[in-house]
């Protein structure tokens, strides 16, 4: 039985913090330490916020070894060039994570890594698929992969256009895999990057993907 004046999480500690993902008060040390891990924290979360603005004033750079697809490389001109596609991307993760409120950035980084992997082998000339086990990120997957080809339909049909290639799509989601890791912090229940993608996405119900555009770091 838990001891009144003591933290439900630790057991130990004076309870000094309102918790809204418990309902409850803990400690201070329980809220930083079980914070987007044990607990589901809302965005809204005063704690949660101050927290994602020290993280972000003290964010160091990642190494080379730490970012997706490491060995890859391309022109940032690529990505310019089809940000109409970036855009539709970062549409179609926000349409998802509407349907599915337990997204996490882990999840967006499980499923664009994964389907990354997926259009590497096309352009190489061999298809082989393996979507992620989870089934959130799995659903993800999906729609990712449904807006890619959508997109490779769109580019087609656009006068003066160029098809748009399995590799270029592959570098695209090397892109994005990459800007989801630089934006979150690797905790499991974080959704730091969902939440800069909703800052491009005023009102991902609404606005068309193709009058989007997300702005590049």
């Amino acid at each position: 039985m838990i001891k009144r004046g003591v933290c439900p999480i630790c057991e130990k500690r004076r309870p000094e913090r309102y918790c809204p993902a418990k309902g409850e008060t803990i400690c201070a040390v329980c809220c930083g330490t079980e914070r987007e891990v044990t607990l589901d924290c809302p965005g809204d979360c005063s704690y949660l916020i101050a927290a994602h603005r020290y993280e972000g004033e003290h964010q160091k750079p990642l190494a080379q070894n730490e970012a997706p697809f490491p060995t890859i490389e391309f022109s940032s001109k690529l990505i310019y060039e089809h940000e109409p596609v970036m855009s539709r991307l970062g549409y179609a993760i926000l349409r998802f994570a509407a349907e599915r409120r337990e997204l996490t950035d882990l999840h967006i980084l499980t499923a664009v890594s994964a389907l990354a992997e997926t259009y590497r082998t096309l352009s190489s000339g061999i298809y082989y698929e393996k979507p992620p086990a989870d089934s959130i990120a799995n659903g993800l997957y999906v729609a990712l992969a449904n807006c890619a080809q959508d997109s490779k339909k769109q580019e087609s049909e656009r006068p003066g256009a160029t098809a748009l290639k399995d590799v270029e799509i592959f570098y695209l989601l090397v892109f994005l895999a990459r800007m989801a890791r630089v934006r979150t912090n690797g905790r499991p229940r974080a959704r730091i990057f969902l939440g800069f993608l909703r800052t491009q996405f005023p009102s991902a119900e609404e606005i068309a993907p193709e009058l989007s555009r997300i702005i590049f770091p």
